[in-house]
């Protein structure tokens, strides 16, 4: 096609278009009425029952076949107790005030253990993170140490400390410092590098990028460590008050097993089952709370 006979194309399409303009009526193409629809999620329209409902679905259905089998006669009572048994022998440690004495002790020794270990993991993951002077000389020592088992330093410990209260919050304090130690150390190293440039571009120093980038983009990892040392501070504990206890969740499950008491055994698994559980939920909480401005994948 020539030059020519383009330019003409082209006057011809366009008078083609003013004319299909002057043939419409008048105000057509000014206003023009538009349908609208409200669109919903997927997953709002999948919700059924609360989720509070479904995540006690698996626990109830468990006890449900637990009380089967003793009922019938498959799980022995001596091997261990049915659940009614077991919520008879609770209510009558209840009674006594013994669980409740054991709760309050074992719960001191958990918390001033994990106050102990979460302030040393924390204040060595930030000084190896931030600096690698830091990271020369402490971070091969944690991942030297954090291989040793928790439970073979016990007989050290007692020499240390005796076996009063020391060496048992001593136990729990190395075992939770270690998981917060990786956990904080590697979400201050995996910070985006962009962002650290982004926020020298802005003019924040030193001191203001660590606190308004570096410790912000270490938090997701720093709850993750927090979630596993909670959960590492029960076990260590259990270890713990088998040294000399007189006192402790540890210790009624000690006297249990000397006189066979199934039932006052599960009572105390239980006990650290609802514990973990209840700490679970407040570092959801956290998450939701110190998170909120990191939308994250929810699940389907």
């Amino acid at each position: 096609m020539t030059f020519a006979n383009a330019t003409s194309t082209l006057f011809v399409d366009r008078d083609a278009s003013n004319t299909a303009r002057q043939n419409q009526p008048s105000g057509a193409g000014r206003r023009t009425t538009i349908e609208t629809q409200t669109i919903q999620p997927a997953t709002a329209a999948r919700r059924g029952l609360p989720r509070p409902i479904r995540r006690t679905a698996g626990p109830l259905l468990l006890v449900g076949i637990w009380q089967i089998l003793s009922s019938t006669g498959l799980l022995p009572a001596d091997i261990l107790a049915g659940p009614d048994t077991v919520i008879s022998s609770a209510a009558k440690l209840w009674a006594t005030g013994e669980l409740q004495d054991a709760l309050v002790t074992s719960l001191q020794r958990a918390l001033s253990g994990l106050a102990i270990g979460a302030t040393a993991g924390i204040t060595l993951a930030v000084l190896s993170g931030l600096f690698r002077i830091g990271e020369d000389i402490i971070d091969s020592t944690m991942q030297m140490l954090r291989t040793i088992p928790n439970v073979a330093l016990i007989p050290l410990l007692i020499i240390w400390f005796g076996i009063a209260e020391k060496p048992k919050v001593a136990l729990i304090a190395l075992a939770t410092a270690f998981p917060l130690y990786l956990n904080v150390y590697a979400g201050i190293r995996n910070v985006d590098q962009t962002l650290i440039e982004a926020g020298r571009t802005l003019g924040l120093r030193r001191a203001g990028l660590i606190r308004h980038v570096i410790l912000p983009g270490a938090l997701p990892n720093a709850l993750v460590g927090l979630r596993y040392s909670l959960g590492i501070a029960w076990l260590a504990l259990v270890f713990g008050e088998q040294i000399n206890a007189t006192a402790g969740i540890g210790y009624l499950m000690s006297n249990a097993r000397e006189f066979f008491q199934t039932d006052v055994i599960v009572v105390c698994l239980v006990v650290y089952a609802l514990l973990g559980l209840v700490v679970d939920m407040i570092v959801r909480l956290l998450e939701r709370l110190l998170l909120a401005w990191r939308p994250a994948f929810s699940g389907t």
